[in-house]
C-alpha cells in the first residue's frame, strides 16, 4: 500500500521543514525543464529591462508544446549567476520555481520527499511548512 494517501490524509498532513538555503542546486545540474507562461514572461521582462521578444529568444524554448526556459549546456539556468550563486530573476521567478521543492512527484511519498536530501539541503529542516501551506503550492504546479 502507497503511504501517499490513507484513510487519515496525505503522509505529510502534519507539515513538513523546510527553509530555501540558497545553495542553487535547484537552478543547476540535469537538464530539466521550467514551465513558464505569459505573465510570468512578462514580469521576468520587465525585472529585467529587456523586451518580451528578446526574454523569448534568449532565454525560452518550445518543449512539449509549452514554453520552459533555457539553459546552458552545463544544466544551469540561464538566469542564474554561478559567482553569486543565485537567481537573476528571483522577484519574478516563475511558478515552478517559487512552489519548490512541494512540487506533487516531490510528495507522492515519504521515499521521494526523503531523496530530495542529497541535493537540496534545506528539505527536512528549517521552518514548518504547514499542510494547508503545502497544499496550496502542490496545486499552483502539476510537476
Amino acid at each position: 500500500m502507497s503511504d501517499q494517501n490513507s484513510e487519515q490524509g496525505p503522509w505529510y498532513q502534519d507539515g513538513l521543514q523546510f527553509t530555501c538555503t540558497q545553495c542553487g542546486n535547484c537552478c543547476t545540474g540535469a537538464p530539466g525543464v521550467v514551465w513558464v507562461d505569459e505573465s510570468e514572461i512578462e514580469a521576468i521582462a520587465e525585472l529585467t529591462g529587456k523586451s518580451k521578444g528578446e526574454i523569448l529568444l534568449m532565454h525560452t524554448r518550445l518543449y512539449a508544446g509549452r514554453r520552459s526556459l533555457t539553459e546552458f549546456a552545463n544544466g544551469d539556468c540561464t538566469f542564474f549567476d554561478p559567482e553569486k550563486r543565485g537567481c537573476t530573476i528571483y522577484e519574478a521567478r516563475p511558478t515552478q520555481c517559487r512552489t519548490w521543492p512541494f512540487w506533487n512527484s516531490n510528495l507522492e511519498s515519504k521515499a521521494s520527499w526523503n531523496s530530495l536530501s542529497p541535493d537540496c539541503p534545506g528539505a527536512g529542516k528549517g521552518a514548518f511548512v504547514s499542510f494547508e501551506e503545502i497544499q496550496k503550492r502542490a496545486a499552483q504546479t502539476d510537476l
